[in-house]
């Protein structure tokens, strides 16, 4: 959500595209259906649509010094036409003319050039820097409405009308009078008659610029700005125009003295505006990664889509069900609705990170890890606080799992202590302190009779405890940062693994090492999960894959491509209709599991 003009509604009324990660996602308005364009290396930057709705163009950052790519897509057959490539570091922002004969494309900041491709030919037809010496970067471009050889840049400090002179293969810049006012511009809409443009900027107010003597005309409003600047605009057909702010604000404001005549408050700063059809309704997105639906008669606003805008920590069912799921990120836990893939419930703590989340056997109360060193314990249908274990660890909670019978807590700190609670009706009270870890605890599986269980540690080691008798067992020893450890359900075997990439085998009995298989080509694995039958398992890390393995032969069977963050757990929902994988980019997706019979 935090990617500017990210959230696009397609002309033909029924689609909305936004980037996640690497991937576009479109997603049918009506059935919710989603499809994903895929091609790009590392994160899409910018995303645009033709007029008539024929093409699609997404940018993508990429490391210093690379080339960042443009990719032109076929909306239609969902599929990439080409691969336009000259910015280096990243692609700013893209623009298509009016008839679609060309894609305009803005550098980022360590390339600062403005390029014209010819969208039929799919090459560069010119290319020039984009902001003059005296001024800041170019951030925005945007194109006439009637003419396709004029467009639009600004950005700190400038705003520039460029002429396209096809053949010269030149393009030339006029810069824009404005005066003494001195301005951050961060986002350009044109009128639909072209003779004026509006420039928002992040002092909070709106310039007005007329397209053909290039100069401000007007600006407002000149007393009550709005508060965090202007962050997107929408001009409608009446003149009016809908302003997005970086409060927060919704407002639709007069077009000739911007005086607010109806206004919403969404959550999180506006990153992007965008009306289906003529503007009866209007998209807004944030970045607290929110998407709201507006009809303009009412003006009121309806969450149709939300997510986590931070790294999702951990992800868990509960037991025996398939039909919702809980998710742990910074500030919140979220209660999700697996067959319509909605929020049920929202839990905030704010300014604390949430590692870890069981949902008790018994389904009263959802358990949580906390990174101030607390154990917060809620109820599942209202999100109540039910207790609270302040002090529980020194370092912050790191991993956490529940008894079967409900009345213990197993929990591990970031300094490596694994300490067991009893739960009462009313009270909790430490029952003992497992002293053997040095480094954080990374991950608690308990046996299903409830008097053994594992922790894997940062340390190197895995533990087998008693914790009927409160003493170590077995203890595994690697050259691996252990992040996750799994039970064979018939409990004589565990398979643990981590930054070494090997999925390894032990025995319980003795402790000995039963085989290592390569897990991963590239990057840790920090999410392992196993079927309840025990023939597959499947784990995810680094790499953004998620592979299915079976367990007797160790080898792969499935591998699922579509995170664009490293996957921070997975897990195989009770009923086996799905995998759930979460990632460090804040995405949660469901795979379907596959038909192995």
């Amino acid at each position: 959500g935090h990617i500017i003009c990210g959230l696009v509604c397609h002309p033909d009324k029924e689609h909305i595209l936004y980037p996640l990660g690497c991937t576009v996602v479109i997603q049918e308005l009506d059935s919710k259906k989603q499809t994903f364009l895929r091609g790009h290396t590392d994160n899409v930057s910018c995303i645009v649509v033709s007029k008539d709705g024929v093409y699609v163009a997404s940018g993508q950052v990429t490391f210093m010094g690379f080339k960042a790519d443009i990719i032109l897509w076929d909306f239609q057959k969902e599929e990439l036409l080409a691969r336009l490539s000259l910015h280096k570091g990243n692609v700013e922002d893209l623009a298509f003319s009016p008839n679609s004969r060309y894609l305009i494309s803005l550098g980022g900041q360590d390339d600062g050039s403005v390029v014209v491709w010819d969208v039929a030919k799919r090459e560069g037809v010119c290319g020039s820097p984009a902001s003059p010496r005296s001024a800041g970067n170019a951030t925005v471009v945007v194109c006439s409405s009637c003419r396709d050889e004029m467009f639009v840049t600004a950005g700190n400090g400038t705003i520039r009308v460029w002429e396209l002179d096809l053949a010269n293969r030149k393009i030339r810049p006029t810069e824009c009078q404005i005066g003494k006012v001195k301005r951050l511009m961060m986002c350009v809409r044109m009128a639909d008659d072209d003779n004026v443009f509006y420039v928002g900027t992040s002092s909070g107010d709106i310039l007005q610029v007329n397209t053909h003597n290039k100069v401000m005309t007007e600006y407002g409003p000149q007393k009550k700005k709005f508060s965090s600047g202007v962050t997107a605009l929408l001009v409608l057909k009446t003149g009016d125009l809908i302003v997005g702010t970086g409060g927060g604000v919704v407002a639709l404001c007069k077009g000739s003295n911007y005086k607010i005549m109806k206004q919403i408050q969404v959550h999180g700063a506006v990153t992007s505006l965008t009306r289906r059809g003529q503007g009866h309704q209007v998209f807004v997105g944030t970045n607290e990664c929110q998407i709201y639906r507006i009809n303009y008669t009412e003006f009121k606003e309806e969450l149709i889509a939300a997510c986590h805008n931070e790294a999702v920590h951990d992800i868990v069912f509960p037991f025996g069900s398939s039909k919702v799921f809980a998710t742990c990120s910074k500030n919140d836990i979220r209660v999700w609705h697996t067959p319509e893939n909605r929020e049920l419930l929202r839990i905030i703590v704010p300014n604390v990170t949430c590692h870890a989340i069981e949902i008790m056997r018994d389904g009263r109360s959802i358990i949580s890890a906390w990174n101030d060193g607390k154990i917060r314990a809620f109820t599942p249908e209202t999100g109540r606080l039910m207790y609270m274990i302040n002090h529980a660890h020194s370092l912050g909670v790191t991993a956490i799992a529940a008894t079967s019978d409900s009345k213990r807590i197993i929990s591990g700190g970031g300094e490596g202590q694994v300490r067991i609670w009893e739960i009462g009706e009313r009270t909790h009270k430490l029952v003992e302190v497992l002293k053997e870890h040095v480094c954080a605890v990374s991950c608690i599986k308990i046996k299903k009779n409830d008097q053994e269980c594992v922790t894997t540690s940062l340390d190197r080691t895995c533990i087998i405890w008693d914790i009927v008798r409160f003493v170590r067992k077995q203890m595994f020893l690697a050259n691996t940062l252990f992040k996750c450890v799994c039970y064979h359900p018939k409990e004589y075997q565990i398979i643990t693994s981590g930054t070494d990439r090997k999925v390894a085998y032990w025995e319980v009995f003795d402790g000995s090492p039963i085989r290592e298989v390569e897990g991963s080509v590239s990057g840790t694995i920090n999410g392992m999960d196993i079927t309840s039958d025990g023939v597959h398992f499947v784990t995810g890390g680094d790499d953004h894959l998620v592979k299915l393995w079976n367990y007797d032969e160790g080898a792969v069977t499935h591998v699922g491509v579509g995170h664009s963050g490293n996957i921070t757990r997975l897990k195989i929902c009770p009923e086996k209709k799905y995998i759930v994988s979460v990632s460090a980019d804040g995405a949660i997706l469901l795979w379907k599991y596959p038909d192995l019979r």
